[in-house]
């Protein structure tokens, strides 16, 4: 039976669980968004071999389930190379590594949205290869796809969860570890529920609202 005096208890110790889920997603994202505008860049690179070693490790891990991923980061890397890394900066690097090749995606539909005359005008001034990313195409690709990688933010907060397999503490581990100790699992597994369903759609009511701007201020 449901108790309310016990979900009132544990609620307050899942609730400070959630800044650690939080900044997993967040820091998964950051290097998501970071090495997905390098996957980007790359699969246009002038050279071939560039583009297929870079389309090919990005349809590799696309198509791995991130939980192998994390084991292998956590326990597998460390017994082939002296690299030894925290259960959080495991989970950061493997969401942000995973998501990383969806969010190449969203970059390359921002980038292919541009008129080609982008690049012809930015030729015809001799613009350096890197000026042209950084002065024309990434400031006219990028604010499109923000609501879309908002997204993608929701989404990686939600694969959270599957941290607990690599023992980083965040809701569900922590709902986990009070069950094992009460015995009792309907309170906290619903709790923990209930806080993932509310954090994700405040954040997908700050998207809604991100891209309702975006939109009014490309409509002026």
């Amino acid at each position: 039976m449901w108790s309310w005096d016990y979900a009132m208890e544990v609620s307050l110790v899942l609730l400070r669980a959630l800044p650690a889920a939080l900044l997993a997603a967040f820091s998964g994202f950051i290097i998501a968004a970071t090495v997905g505008l390098a996957i980007a860049a790359l699969v246009r690179s002038r050279f071939t071999a560039v583009r297929r070693i870079a389309s090919g490790v990005a349809h590799f891990i696309r198509s791995t389930p991130l939980l192998v991923q994390l084991f292998f980061l956590y326990y597998s890397l460390p017994m082939l190379v002296p690299v030894s890394m925290t259960a959080f900066w495991t989970g950061a690097i493997g969401l942000g590594l995973h998501y990383s090749t969806y969010m190449s995606e969203v970059y390359r539909s921002g980038i292919d949205a541009l008129p080609k005359g982008q690049w012809e005008a930015s030729t015809a001034l001799n613009l350096s290869k890197r000026r042209t990313w950084l002065s024309v195409i990434l400031p006219q690709a990028i604010p499109p796809v923000l609501p879309i990688m908002g997204n993608y933010l929701i989404v990686i907060f939600k694969e959270t969860p599957t941290l607990s397999a690599i023992t980083y503490i965040e809701l569900l581990l922590r709902a986990k570890n009070e069950a094992s100790i009460s015995y009792r699992v309907f309170e906290p597994y619903t709790i923990a529920g209930i806080i993932f369903i509310v954090v994700s759609l405040i954040m997908s009511f700050l998207v809604g609202r991100l891209e309702k701007g975006w939109r009014r201020r490309t409509s002026a």
